[in-house]
């Protein structure tokens, strides 16, 4: 399935309780409490966003689940309306503006690993998002660990599903200025990696910054 729902927020920037611009290739980690909405904003375009959520009351037990997501709306790509599930069966965010219209949550997150195994042995020092992710707890106080990585959201990242069941990376779908918008339905980690990418099209093989804007209940 591939439905694409584009809806506008409402919200006006220059309201916000918060904006921050993360760099190219960097991570960036905060909390999200219940009834704040959180914007992910693709500045340059074509770049990717790859996100990790956690319960802020249980961190190490309870997170983001893609395959509690993807059966909850019978859909696996993400848009306005998805319903972002934890483990536990619980909705963490509520996606309610969205311009990009399609986001995955199959592909995962690049890793030293799987670099080395899809595109050439000397990719392998490359910078990852697994490296933003494992930075970004290791300077947190949440007591989480590197089993505590789990399967990620990719934010404008174009993923599609083969008809045998495969993945392609594509090019992407979003362009400068477009943007996801999200609801807390509890209090919640947000761990972001701003894919440093070079090897795959996720982020036209240039990555650029994203700005991280939020509104409070």
């Amino acid at each position: 399935m591939s439905g694409q729902t584009l809806t506008q927020s409402t919200l006006n920037p220059e309201q916000a309780l918060r904006r921050e611009v993360v760099p190219a290739g960097e991570p960036w980690m905060t909390e999200l409490r219940k009834g704040q909405t959180l914007r992910i904003l693709d500045l340059e375009g074509n770049q990717a966003a790859d996100t990790l959520f956690y319960s802020l009351e249980r961190p190490t037990v309870e997170h983001y689940s893609a395959i509690g997501t993807i059966r909850a709306q019978g859909n696996v790509y993400l848009t306005t309306g998805t319903r972002l599930m934890s483990n536990q069966g619980n909705a963490m965010l509520t996606i309610t503006a969205d311009t990009c219209g399609r986001h995955d949550t199959l592909g995962g997150a690049c890793a030293a690993e799987s670099n080395q195994v899809r595109y050439a042995l000397e990719k392998k020092p490359m910078h990852s998002c697994r490296d933003n992710f494992l930075t970004a707890i290791q300077d947190s106080d949440y007591g989480l660990t590197k089993r505590d990585i789990h399967s990620n959201i990719n934010f404008f990242m174009n993923v599609p599903l083969t008809p045998d069941g495969g993945l392609t990376f594509e090019d992407g779908i979003s362009d400068a200025g477009k943007y996801v918008e999200m609801r807390a339905e509890m209090d919640v980690i947000v761990l972001v990696s701003n894919c440093p990418q070079l090897n795959n099209p996720c982020n036209a093989y240039n990555p650029t910054p994203v700005e991280m804007i939020i509104w409070d209940a």
